[in-house]
């Protein structure tokens, strides 16, 4: 018999076996922590999303319901902490003195050209949450859009159409950078 699939593991730690939820985090954290990470830009805020991350698996397990797909499940906790985490930085910059404002510190970019990462991250950066988010599942994580549907709650239309926004509004700073150099 091969390894236990996610959803049985999850099973196995609802019923208190903790090598169960060791194994989950083995198997996940690494995807779990590059998605924070494209979603927040800084890497140390990622790795305590993180942790936050499974923490709430830890504490939602109770609410587990069996049969649901793990890794959807475990996303959408992760995109929520994301989301939460943006929005509090959002409300702490915006009460930040003008002297102080916060920059925000970069998560080290993948290999290929370090320039072009850097604009095509701080362009991501400036996405609405919501179509960053969309752009960041479909494109580098490689989900449906009816996977993204069912992580949002909302239609695969209306998950199509805010990752369309995103491109959209990608290649608009992006020409826009050409532009300036």
């Amino acid at each position: 018999m091969g390894s236990p699939s996610d959803e049985e593991l999850m099973e196995r730690f609802c019923d208190g076996a903790p090598d169960a939820f060791e194994a989950l985090f083995a198997r996940h954290a690494a995807r779990v922590q590059g998605f924070l990470t494209r979603m927040v830009r800084d890497a140390p805020l990622a790795e305590d999303l993180l942790q936050t991350t499974f923490l709430s698996v830890i504490r939602a397990r109770g609410r587990y319901d069996p049969g649901t797909r793990f890794v959807p499940w475990l996303m959408t906790i992760a995109a929520n902490a994301a989301r939460d985490s943006l929005r509090h930085q959002r409300h702490v910059d915006a009460h930040a003195s003008d002297e102080g404002s916060a920059e925000p510190t970069s998560a080290s970019p993948p290999s290929g050209d370090p320039s072009l990462r850097r604009h095509l991250l701080d362009a991501l950066q400036q996405l609405p949450p919501d179509h960053r988010e969309a752009v960041v599942l479909s494109k580098v994580e490689g989900w449906s859009f009816d996977e993204i549907a069912a992580l949002r709650g909302i239609s695969a239309g209306a998950a199509r159409l805010r990752a369309h926004r995103g491109y959209e509004r990608l290649r608009e700073l992006l020409d826009g950078l050409e532009a300036e150099a």
